[in-house]
């Protein structure tokens, strides 16, 4: 069950992705969407990426600057969004320009926006909603902290950049994990 500020907006292809038993998630993964609005993340999210199954990439659930929870894909279902754990997960998308629109320049790697209070607030308010409805929750983590991976630059192939850096230096992980009564997961 969303929490009650959040607004149902299902991806076109949400009922094609792998069902799963709620009680086995255990892990929520933190992102950012490293685009400029939630309007550009929805658009990224529908793009299907995975033919045989009609599926792409997307978090859970996506919180706007402002606040405003949006659910795109149920808890019951397996969405794309972090290489090796997503069957055991969700994941919570923060709008948050990131490395946009540069992602694996080496020159581009600094993530200066700050997550707005209203955001934090809104992230806090759905954990807390996901550990009431899902008793097997214990876990959080960053993207970064599962997708370690590093790749060519995309400006020069000599050098090597994160693949992931999401949720990135600005999240405020103690005020989160002070609040949010899960043990942070770094493999």
């Amino acid at each position: 069950m969303p929490p009650l500020n959040s607004v149902l907006a299902p991806l076109p292809y949400e009922t094609r992705l792998d069902a799963r038993d709620p009680a086995s998630v255990d892990l929520v993964v933190i992102h950012c969407t490293e685009l400029p609005d939630l309007a550009a993340a929805r658009e990224y999210g529908e793009r299907v990426l995975y033919p045989a199954s009609g599926t792409g990439n997307s978090g859970h659930y996506y919180i706007d600057r402002d606040g405003a929870t949006l659910r795109y894909v149920a808890g019951d279902r397996i969405a794309h969004h972090v290489r090796g754990y997503n069957p055991r997960s969700l994941g919570i998308e923060l709008v948050n320009t990131g490395r946009y629109p540069h992602w694996l320049d080496s020159r581009h790697q600094a993530m200066d926006e700050a997550y707005p209070p209203a955001q934090v607030d809104a992230l806090l308010a759905l954990l807390a909603q996901l550990r009431a409805t899902l008793p097997s929750l214990r876990w959080i983590a960053g993207h970064e902290d599962l997708d370690t991976a590093t790749v060519e630059a995309s400006d020069d192939p000599s050098v090597r950049v994160r693949r992931k850096r999401d949720p990135g230096p600005r999240f405020p992980w103690p005020q989160v994990l002070a609040a949010c009564g899960l043990e942070r997961l770094r493999p």
